[in-house]
């Protein structure tokens, strides 16, 4: 099955079980026709059968009539009737002889006996004293004929119910064998089918984050197996594209750091004037410089850190974290930093533990915290918070600071912004701080939102529940 096509799969799958279904169905309507057709003929049956016995019930009676008649009165008239109306009830008794009912053919037999024994009774001209018992007696096979037809119709509506009985029950194993093939094929077609689908999705989601160092390999029909190979080569591509970008990022920054490092020896001898005294516009000039060649190291050294924390982002450990424990961490890593600001960190978490990276949200809180100190009001409070609900874990970070303008929400989580409003402390920072927190945050398949409000910021992450 290798060679067949994910389309032409689902057109076998489809087949077989209206095959299945389908030749159930039939076989129902050849038992269906076949007990209609065999009823019909049994009703024809019994119709004829019984009209056929009321018919020779008649005609004893008038055999009866025209015998006593003859007897009594010795007229050839009576003596024609009654030879008319005996040969009509034995063209009676032949016609219930083809009709195969045999329980009654052991009655015919004798009814013609008698029949015979009375003509020839007639004939002889024996005493009437002779005749009378054999009109008692065909009398009588009228009524044993009337019970046995009876007897035989009951008999076989009997066996057509029986007969429909069992065509019921061995129908119902049919149909049940059917739709339980169909269900099989069905999960056939579904495992084989699905299977590869499933390992695509896997694959995708591997590569949309960035996780390139499992192979692509996918199973099932031929086209989505060259689908797979094409994902693969996807992967590999991508994969070293990524490394020439981490190798230029790391040679830029060489190149960069090394001419630096010379330029900041250079001021540093400048500004202690070690070639020579100063005049106070060259002070300044070194001054100038000194500045410049610092805000320049910090950039390069924040996209160094920002190159690290993707590289990070791609290697999850996912395991267990009390999350009480992960919000109290993170605030006593930033307690010195909030008591020079006179902050109050208010933590709300419930005591429960939850399926995360533990050290990739420490860094994610880390960030949130530290900016929201920043920019808070002296005495200030910032809260940290943790919710569930929807499947999604949800940390919010709430500060009372100035917030972020309208211009910059769409672009604060760019590496290198830092927004138009300014913190209430100086504060050293080159804006790569938001940027690694998204990485971080999509890494573990989360989101990171900035909720508006009037005043401060409200920073939000939702992470999904893994458990």
């Amino acid at each position: 099955m290798n060679r067949i096509s994910f389309r032409q799969g689902m057109l076998l799958g489809f087949a077989l079980i209206v095959l299945l279904l389908g030749g159930a169905a039939v076989q129902s309507w050849l038992v269906v026709e076949r007990l209609v057709d065999q009823n019909r003929r049994s009703s024809e049956l019994a119709v004829q059968l019984t009209a056929s016995i009321q018919e020779l019930g008649e005609r004893t009676v008038d055999i009866e009539r025209s015998a006593r008649q003859y007897l009594v009165l010795d007229s050839p008239v009576f003596r024609q009737r009654f030879d008319e109306h005996l040969s009509q009830s034995l063209a009676v008794i032949d016609r219930l002889d083809t009709q195969v009912a045999e329980p009654l053919i052991p009655l015919l037999g004798g009814w013609r006996m008698v029949a015979e024994a009375l003509r020839s009774g007639l004939d002889q001209n024996i005493p009437q004293a002779e005749i009378i018992p054999l009109l008692a007696r065909m009398a009588e096979l009228d009524g044993l004929l009337k019970q046995a037809g009876q007897r035989w119709i009951e008999a076989q509506n009997r066996a057509a119910l029986d007969e429909l009985e069992a065509n019921r029950m061995r129908l119902g194993v049919r149909i049940g064998l059917a739709l339980v093939g169909a269900l099989l094929v069905a999960l056939a077609m579904g495992w084989w089918l699905v299977r590869p689908v499933r390992h695509l999705e896997q694959a995708i989601i591997r590569l949309g984050a960035s996780r390139f160092d499992e192979a692509v390999t996918v199973g099932g029909p031929a086209d989505l197996r060259q689908l797979g190979k094409r994902l693969d080569w996807l992967r590999q591509r991508l994969a070293e594209l990524e490394a020439d970008r981490e190798r230029a990022l790391r040679h830029v920054s060489h190149e960069l750091k090394t001419p630096l490092t010379a330029l900041k020896e250079g001021v540093s001898l400048l500004r202690e004037e070690v070639p020579g005294t100063l005049a106070a516009g060259q002070r300044e000039v070194v001054d100038i410089l000194q500045h410049n060649v610092a805000s320049l190291q910090v950039q390069i050294e924040s996209l160094l850190t920002l190159n690290a924390a993707a590289f990070e982002a791609r290697r999850l450990q996912i395991a267990p974290t009390r999350l009480h424990k992960l919000l109290d961490a993170v605030a006593q890593r930033r307690e010195l930093h909030s008591q020079s600001r006179h902050l109050k960190v208010i933590i709300d978490s419930p005591e429960e533990s939850a399926m995360l990276d533990g050290d990739k949200m420490t860094v994610v809180l880390d960030n949130l915290l530290s900016n929201a100190i920043d920019f808070s009001p002296e005495g200030g409070e910032v809260r940290l918070a943790v919710s569930h609900g929807e499947g999604l874990w949800r940390f919010d970070c709430v500060d009372q600071g100035p917030g972020v303008a309208e211009e910059d929400r769409q672009r604060i989580f760019d590496p290198f912004v830092q927004g138009q409003r300014m913190a209430p402390a100086p504060r050293q920072g080159s804006g790569v701080g938001l940027s690694i927190v998204r990485e971080l945050v999509r890494a573990m398949g989360g989101t990171v939102h900035l909720i508006p409000q009037a005043v401060g910021a409200h920073f939000c992450v939702e992470i999904p529940d893994e458990q």
